[in-house]
């Protein structure tokens, strides 16, 4: 990609930059053209791709191209600014308006860092500190520098004390309350990727913001540790061990959320109050419906194992019940349902109603016997396996 067309330059900012320098891989990039405008940019074929900012599509590979912009805060929130994008703006300029210094580093043609606030050195000790004063104008950015927080955190990185006063001081403010929840939900789908995602809960956890975004979360993690940790609440705890256990972001969020409801109508209100997508909301009220029949069968119920996999429709061929398992077995550190699910699902599945149409059973009387004979092919599975007596 040039760095030049006519009069306009164009650099790689942001965290294309950033993940290179941490020999990361890099999944996506971002440019800034500094000098152009609009007619510039159209003239090129470069395609607009939102009607609020200066942002357009390369024609033909699709990264997205930002005028360099200045913003000034008018109103409330993360969308009360004025938007200036001009040839008049500097690269300087426009690094200066992002929210970490690790964020703020452009590249040119050349491969030469441009890195006015001192990104590298913050990168290379480790720190997540803001750019400038202006970063208490978004309040996204809480939210941006818990999510880099989880995932740096196997990096050692950790926040700058000025920043992190920065946050108490917004949320003191009341800033949180001018975010909307599926942005909130989003950042937290997108925190749960990280390696360490429970650190995205703790760091906003500490700094007051949990408290008015999730407040049943916060109450569940109990009061912030000072200079310490929160894991060993169950709700990180739980996240703790769903990291490990699986990728899926939704998957760990509702291990976190599961502590905090009591029943399928408490899962249903929480997801509509945080716009939980429609995956998650249905695994969260999966899990909670079958957490008390999970609990027996951990301790050896074989009729409650087996309406646990009735629940869960485990007997359909084609059923995804590792998602609800993994939820459930994250709420204990000594997971056994899994184990019995792996012994005994095959010999109930083995079980067909066709079978027992052979036998002369049918309709109500199909269904009881279908029913016993798989919980008794269950149970004798598990005999086999040594799990029960």
């Amino acid at each position: 990609m040039s760095a030049q067309a006519g009069g306009m330059k164009i650099y790689l900012v942001g965290g294309a930059v950033r993940d290179a320098l941490l020999d990361e891989p890099v999944t996506e990039r971002d440019w800034v053209v500094v000098g152009g405008d609009e007619a510039a940019m159209r003239a090129r074929d470069f395609v607009p791709a939102d009607r609020e900012f200066p942002v357009f599509l390369h024609p033909e590979s699709g990264e997205e191209f930002a005028l360099a912009r200045r913003e000034v805060k008018r109103g409330e929130g993360y969308r009360g600014f004025d938007v200036h994008a001009g040839p008049d703006v500097t690269l300087e300029e426009d690094l200066r308006r992002r929210d970490l210094t690790i964020n703020a580093m452009a590249r040119d043609e050349n491969g030469t860092i441009i890195d006015p606030y001192g990104g590298r050195e913050d990168l290379e000790a480790g720190v997540l500190r803001h750019v400038s004063e202006a970063f208490v104008e978004d309040p996204v950015r809480v939210l941006r520098v818990a999510r880099f927080a989880a995932r740096l955190a196997e990096h050692g990185f950790h926040i700058a004390h000025t920043t992190f006063r920065l946050m108490r001081r917004m949320v003191d403010d009341g800033e949180m309350q001018h975010l909307n929840a599926e942005r909130v939900w989003r950042e937290m789908l997108r925190a749960m990727k990280a390696s360490r995602p429970w650190r995205f809960f703790e760091v906003l956890h500490h700094c007051g913001a949990l408290q008015s975004l999730v407040p049943v979360l916060a109450a569940a993690m109990g009061p912030p540790v000072a200079h310490g940790s929160n894991v060993d609440s169950r709700p990180m705890a739980a996240l703790r061990r769903a990291a490990s256990a699986d990728p899926d972001p939704g998957v760990r969020l509702a291990a976190a959320l599961l502590p905090c409801v009591g029943s399928p109508v408490d899962a249903d209100n929480l997801a509509g109050e945080l716009r939980a997508d429609r995956a998650t909301a249905q695994l969260l009220r999966r899990a909670i419906a079958g957490r008390t029949l999970y609990e027996a069968a951990a301790r050896g119920n074989v009729d409650a194992l087996f309406e646990l996999a009735v629940l869960w429709r485990g007997f359909d061929r084609d059923a995804e019940i590792t998602r609800p398992l993994v939820v459930c077995e994250a709420q204990t550190a000594t997971p056994v349902v899994g184990c019995f699910l792996h012994h005994a699902l095959p010999a109930a599945r083995a079980i067909t109603a066709a079978g027992l149409q052979g036998e002369g059973a049918t309709g109500a009387e199909l269904g009881r016997r279908l029913a016993r004979a798989r919980r008794d092919a269950m149970h004798e599975a598990l005999q086999a396996a040594g799990l029960v007596t």
